[in-house]
């Protein structure tokens, strides 16, 4: 394909056909050519996160150009399909359509969905449905969370699962005790005089997933609520090196003591 031909594609296909080019044995990119789907899925995961970092600081230049990044995944990992001969980007569009045709019936049907709480619990019956018939069942109601996920987002989705079949906490109180309990036996577990660190580590995880179920039962994603706390973190640190440099001072120069109170300082500028 020519230059002027390349520049009257738009929209995908043009993206499509660049992709198809970094990866062309004959005059390629050498990088992208060496690349497979193991070298990529780290990338694609960094665009995704990249993704909800424009989000969260509302930022919509930011957001175009990373959704972008994120869709060049989606061709790339097409394009490595397609060479094997396993399926193309055409295939996964065809895919997530008829997907989403499937599991709104009420939008492409004729049942009848009034609130998107209802929506919520027919789009799992139907996942349910979905993940039955691909695999008889045999991985029980945890089967298909895919062990890749970040932990707290994996943690989070098994706990759904669960409770999907009753196994969970009436409200959240149950959960924040279930938390408390983990809190404690972690306490205990350090201050047993001789720490074992893959006790620690056991008991540790406890306290974490728990603290995901209490956030599951608020309605709180815990890798927003995380990253929103590293956002904090961040920037009440900053105001802390500020603060010490207006008194002219370095970290090295100041206790524990004085770096609480200048925390504290900055807890209450921000």
């Amino acid at each position: 394909m020519d230059e002027l031909t390349k520049k009257n594609l738009s929209g995908i296909e043009r993206l499509l056909y660049v992709m198809a080019r970094l990866r062309d044995p004959e005059g390629g990119c050498p990088w992208d050519i060496e690349q497979n789907f193991s070298s990529i899925a780290p990338y694609t995961i960094e665009e995704a996160y990249e993704v909800a970092d424009a989000i969260e600081h509302e930022d919509m230049a930011a957001l175009k150009d990373e959704l972008g990044d994120l869709l060049l995944q989606v061709v790339y990992h097409a394009q490595m399909a397609s060479e094997a001969g396993d399926f193309n980007f055409q295939d996964v569009v065809d895919g997530i359509s008829e997907k989403m045709i499937r599991r709104h019936p009420h939008v492409f049907g004729l049942d009848d969905v009034e609130t998107a709480e209802q929506q919520t619990l027919a789009w799992e019956e139907q996942k349910a449905r979905e993940r039955s018939e691909k695999s008889g069942n045999e991985d029980g109601v945890l089967g298909g969370v895919a062990k890749g996920l970040p932990a707290l987002l994996r943690a989070f989705k098994l706990q759904k699962r669960a409770a999907r079949v009753g196994y969970d906490w009436p409200d959240v109180d149950g959960a924040f005790e279930k938390l408390r309990e983990e809190l404690n036996e972690l306490q205990t577990e350090i201050r047993s005089g001789k720490i074992d660190l893959e006790l620690v580590k056991d008991e540790l995880g406890d306290v974490l997933f728990s603290t995901v179920n209490v956030g599951r039962k608020l309605g709180i994603d815990p890798e927003a609520a995380l990253r929103h706390g590293n956002t904090k973190f961040e920037e009440r640190f900053h105001m802390v090196e500020s603060l010490l440099g207006e008194e002219e001072l370095e970290f090295d120069d100041v206790d524990l003591a004085k770096l609480e109170e200048l925390w504290q300082e900055a807890k209450r500028r921000l």
